[in-house]
């Protein structure tokens, strides 16, 4: 993809970097709350460790897929990790990836049915549809889904944490407010640590089949922003949560109760922001499992991807509370693990410090 511009390759990667992370939890303010706001004035410490750690990792990370040329992350595990827990990460990844695809085909749904007032079926089969859409454009599906959708989301959270910020003011609260104790365990820096690791399985499956579609510099160059825009942006709302603290605490959907004070109208299009994160993470989800299987691309790309929405839709009509307690931890296990992975990177591989990112 050299001929598409140096910054139209680095603007892909922060999208893809960036949207795979900003799902349904993230765009909800309902992450962010859970991770940092509960720690008060603490909690922007433990975004601003989480702007560093999503800003280096992707930069390591991207330095390593360019490097590897990898088509999936199965390429990119063994040499990061060795073997066998490249192998137990592997299995983790290949049990998750269908199953949060299915949590997301069924968030689609509560969200129709929530939000809008129409059948859970029909936001279902909608989100199954476009998912399956973009699948069958392959990579560049993926990367175009992301470059439309990504930009509005992140426009729509920074304007609507914006002006609430600007309605109220920024005010912190004081220790005796805070619905989780700031002092002992748990700690806001091992908080911040689990979001990021959280947060980092889908994107590797993803990023990591870009290894033959981009430069050098520019990949690299946009992981390290896409990571910088991740933690300013839940920086931000964090920001914007703790002037309305602790009265977001009551809320499911806490910037929902932001945006309210921009109206009804804002509240609407929230809806629809919500909607929009869940299709992006589907979309990642379904592609990370269908590059895994199918690395080389092609119509077998497109038939595991299709083949695993298909599977998926049955399981998005079930109830989810112990799918997700049962995902959402393995998602944290291997994150933890490949975030060691990446970080001891450039020390445990020689050829890393031998290249140079800029």
């Amino acid at each position: 993809m050299p001929g598409k511009g140096a910054l139209g390759q680095c603007f892909r990667v922060v999208a893809v970097y960036t949207g795979t992370v900003i799902g349904a939890g993230f765009a909800s303010g309902q992450e962010i709350l859970q991770f940092f706001i509960v720690f008060g004035s603490r909690g922007l410490w433990g975004a601003v460790l989480a702007t560093v750690l999503f800003g280096l990792l992707g930069l390591f990370l991207m330095k390593l897929v360019m490097t590897l040329r990898t088509t999936s992350y199965a390429q990119l595990l063994p040499p990061l990790m060795g073997h066998r827990l490249a192998g137990l990460v592997d299995l983790l990844s290949l049990a998750m990836l269908p199953g949060g695809l299915a949590v997301m085909l069924a968030g689609s749904g509560a969200v129709f049915q929530e939000q809008f007032g129409l059948a859970p079926a029909g936001g279902v089969m909608l989100a199954a549809i476009i998912t399956a859409l973009v699948i069958l454009f392959g990579l560049e599906g993926v990367l175009l889904a992301n470059m439309i959708l990504v930009p509005v989301k992140l426009l729509a959270i920074g304007l609507v944490c914006l002006f609430a910020l600007l309605l109220h003011g920024i005010s912190l609260p004081s220790g005796e407010q805070l619905v989780r104790p700031v002092t002992g365990f748990p700690h806001w820096a091992w908080f911040s640590l689990l979001y990021v690791s959280y947060n980092l399985v889908v994107p590797v499956a993803v990023l990591s089949s870009l290894g033959r579609s981009l430069e050098k510099r520019p990949a690299v160059l946009g992981g390290l922003v896409g990571g910088l825009v991740l933690g300013a942006t839940a920086g931000l709302i964090t920001l914007a949560g703790l002037a309305h603290y602790p009265q977001i605490t009551g809320y499911q959907v806490p910037i929902l109760l932001l945006a309210g004070f921009l109206g009804e109208t804002w509240r609407h299009a929230l809806g629809g922001l919500i909607w929009l994160a869940i299709i992006t993470t589907a979309i990642a989800d379904a592609h990370g499992f269908a590059s895994r299987l199918a690395p080389g691309g092609g119509w077998r790309y497109r038939a595991v991807g299709l083949a695993t929405i298909i599977c998926a839709l049955p399981l998005a009509k079930m109830d989810f509370s112990r799918l997700v307690q049962l995902l959402y931890p393995l998602f944290g296990y291997a994150g933890l693990i490949i975030l060691v992975a990446l970080l001891l990177a450039p020390f445990r591989l020689k050829w890393i410090t031998r290249c140079q990112i800029f």
